[in-house]
């Protein structure tokens, strides 16, 4: 089975695009660096399809940087985020609230959405930013029952392009599907071919989850689009990668400014754990103090373990 890999089609003589993402490897190496958080059957399955989700976004999108994607829940899931840059290494975690209990039935609108309080968004930061420049978020509508309708109604009113997307996830493994059509700009792709979208979006929804996450990829495209000829086909491998660091670790304590920085000491110490790799990063209450000295942060950064 092809594992861990994305594949871009692109159909010849017809408006449309598609991609398919497998991630059984990188789901594993992701559920074991949160493994201190055994997250509950309902939760682990919509972070599963938010993690497909975002490394189908980016490489959609063909943007150099990074796509995070962020829910700020008001339900049993405090937080979700998944985050995908463009060589396609991914990350992510969950916080719950506590005391709250999570059972295997519940959806998305239980789970993050159930007084209609919680917010969506998906962040563009670009890798080399001019001076000044903020990354660009855009707000997602909560408006579907799962995370694939969701996005499909947003990718439809922010880039006015009908979309399928489908996503599923297990505690093996989770995949995701999407196939997009394309504006119409003259040469093969005119009004003779439009049809062909219907076509292809109709297929594309008799497959199954189970068949997305355990078909090889390259028979699931054969199976559904054997039809359809392929112009382009590429493939990209996907991994789970995290880019925290010493320096990151500093700039953060340096944000929050040295009153509560200091507060954070315990035992002489603080411990500051990464919440998508779990690497820990320890710093003693004088490196604390050195954080707010000119060019300490880089000094303390050095002497991070």
């Amino acid at each position: 089975m092809n594992q861990d890999t994305l594949h871009r089609i692109l159909f010849q003589n017809a408006p449309v695009k598609g991609e398919l993402v497998q991630l059984p490897n990188t789901w594993q190496t992701l559920l074991s660096t949160n493994q201190k958080r055994h997250y509950p059957a309902a939760v682990e399955r919509l972070l599963g399809q938010m993690v497909a989700a975002s490394v189908l976004l980016s490489a959609n999108l063909k943007f150099d940087g990074s796509l995070i994607m962020q829910i700020h829940g008001d339900g049993p899931i405090q937080l979700l985020v998944a985050e995908c840059r463009s060589d396609l290494t991914v990350r992510a975690t969950a916080k719950l609230r506590e005391h709250i209990t999570v059972t295997d039935d519940m959806g998305l609108k239980q789970l993050i959405n159930g007084n209609g309080q919680a917010h969506f968004a998906i962040t563009l930061d670009p890798n080399d930013k001019m001076p000044g420049q903020q990354p660009y978020q855009g707000i997602v509508p909560l408006d579907g029952d799962t995370m694939a309708e969701v996005l499909m109604h947003y990718m439809h009113s922010s880039e006015q392009l009908d979309t399928h997307i489908q996503l599923a996830s297990t505690h093996e493994s989770c995949a995701g599907l999407l196939l997009q059509k394309l504006p119409l700009h003259g040469g093969s792709n005119t009004e003779d071919n439009a049809h062909i979208w219907d076509e292809l979006n109709h297929i594309a929804q008799t497959l199954s989850d189970d068949e997305l996450l355990n078909t090889p990829s390259d028979t699931i495209l054969h199976q559904l689009f054997w039809q359809y000829p392929i112009e382009q086909h590429t493939i990209q491998d996907c991994q789970f990668g995290c880019t925290c660091s010493p320096t990151k670790v500093s700039n953060m304590l340096t944000m929050l400014g040295k009153e509560e920085a200091l507060s954070m000491v315990k035992n002489g110490q603080v411990d500051v754990a990464c919440d998508f790799c779990g690497q820990e990063y320890i710093l003693n209450e004088a490196q604390i103090h050195g954080l707010f000295e000119p060019d300490a942060a880089q000094k303390a950064a050095a002497q991070l373990h």
